[in-house]
């Protein structure tokens, strides 16, 4: 059985799919009242025959279900709608849990107790990470690391990488002008704009760090390159 609770103020739609109804009722009303529509399924059977209807941008998905379990419909749903944002909601808080989570395609987690306008506030943030990357330009969305700057993430093919605020900069500086060949001293003025004194090396280990984080995720690519005596370029392709 669902519920739907309407805003009429605005059209982004959110399925909670929750088998308590006081935490659903919560997190529904909440959500409402920031200007969603929502809709709460108890059962997680009822979740794909919904989808098939409905087109929400985004589902807070409880991993303990009766019927399907939350893991099994967070890797359904990145199968069949995969622009649809998710956001596991746990009382389990091994890591173990939280990763394999989001290994399955979830977007973010949420560890039950917590508060609604934890909840909110991980909705919006969601939502405005997956309205960047539709906004991007098509070529810039099939290209294998894209940035939110908003978020301060870079993404591989969706996976966040993960980066440092130091490490995102480096990446972001040599991004905006593909091929080109930074020196260390030009990606220091950008990694450090209070004009400390660091080393050469010190670019060395970021940018280390870095390529060992984008090569975890695209293993097959090698796309920041040193070049002897020089320095470093960011060239996905070639």
């Amino acid at each position: 059985m669902s519920t739907t609770s309407n805003a009429a103020s605005n059209t982004v739609s959110v399925l909670i799919v929750e088998d308590e109804p006081k935490i659903a009722r919560l997190m529904a009303d909440y959500l409402t009242t920031h200007g969603f529509v929502v809709t709460t399924l108890g059962h997680g059977d009822e979740v794909l025959p919904w989808l098939e209807q409905h087109s929400p941008a985004l589902v807070l998905l409880d991993i303990m279900l009766p019927g399907k379990d939350g893991l099994t419909l967070s890797r359904e749903i990145r199968q069949h709608w995969p622009t649809i944002a998710i956001i596991m909601v746990t009382a389990k808080v091994e890591e173990v849990d939280r990763l394999l989570g989001l290994e399955l395609g979830a977007d973010d987690y949420i560890c039950k107790p917590f508060s609604p306008r934890e909840v909110v506030a991980r909705v919006k943030a969601v939502l405005r990470r997956s309205q960047a990357v539709a906004d991007s330009p098509a070529e810039e969305q099939n290209a294998p690391v894209i940035l939110n700057e908003d978020g301060w993430q870079a993404l591989a093919y969706g996976k966040d990488l993960g980066l440092t605020a130091v490490e995102f900069q480096l990446l972001k500086v040599m991004m905006q002008a593909p091929g080109r060949i930074f020196s260390r001293e030009q990606l220091m003025d950008h990694m450090y704009r209070d004009n400390r004194i660091v080393s050469e090396r010190t670019v060395d280990s970021h940018i280390k760090k870095l390529r060992k984080k984008i090569h975890e995720a695209l293993p097959e690519l090698e796309i920041i390159r040193s070049v002897y005596g020089v320095g470093y370029k960011y060239q996905p392709e070639g």
